[in-house]
């Protein structure tokens, strides 16, 4: 799957001013409306996306695109999220870590930025900057793969910048996702989390040539 441009897109849709962070952060629910806007890869058959409110419905066909938005303001300093996930038609089992051969039925990212760096961004900040910003931190929640549950992978895409952590392996079901952003970035990246940028969904099934239906919904952050 190519997810090159994600780090590009995902911060470019931002526009982060310099907002603050108070100590506590209030609970945020992320409708699947259209604030999502949808990235395809070259040469390869998007993944359809059924935007409706609460439910976002994916339907994969050997393909692979993903959807992003910016996260509101008040949600920032969110430092938790929970969604709601179902898979009925399911990729089979792949390595996670292999680049071209990682297929999956969901993924849920979250982008970070330093709190100066986020300041920085504004809706025209070119592709080419973006990609090159060293700054973004990205945490990739994947049903699929082969790895056991917590495992937590190097992005092959993303350099460092970004990690994928196991929640599902490949399969069909259904269940409630309940993750600690403050935690898994420290783990991943060393750090304690800043500004929350950007959220984005993917689903691939173009390196196995296979079929996906899945959805999520009730996404909050806290």
């Amino acid at each position: 799957m190519q997810r090159r441009s994600f780090l590009a897109t995902a911060a470019a849709m931002c526009g982060i001013g310099g907002a603050s962070v108070g100590d506590a952060q209030q609970a945020t629910r992320i409708p699947f409306d259209n604030a999502w806007r949808a990235v395809n890869f070259p040469r390869l058959s998007p993944t359809r996306y059924g935007l409706g409110g609460g439910t976002l419905s994916i339907a994969g066909d050997a393909s692979s695109s993903l959807i992003y938005r910016a996260v509101p303001d008040a949600a920032h300093g969110a430092r938790t999220a929970q969604w709601d996930w179902s898979v009925t038609q399911t990729v089979p089992p792949t390595d996670l870590a292999r680049k071209g051969g990682d297929d999956r039925n969901i993924s849920v990212y979250f982008v970070f930025m330093p709190r100066q760096a986020a300041s920085r961004l504004s809706p025209d900040t070119s592709p080419q900057r973006l990609l090159s910003n060293r700054s973004a931190r990205t945490l990739i929640y994947v049903w699929g793969g082969d790895r056991r549950e917590g495992a937590m992978i190097a992005s092959p895409y993303l350099r460092g910048r970004g990690f994928t952590i196991a929640l599902r392996p490949a399969g069909t079901g259904r269940g409630r996702a309940q993750v600690d952003l403050a935690r898994d970035h420290a783990a991943a990246f060393g750090t304690e989390p800043e500004i929350l940028v950007g959220l984005a969904v993917s689903a691939d099934s173009d390196d196995t040539d296979s079929q996906l239906r899945a959805s999520v919904s009730n996404l909050i952050l806290g």
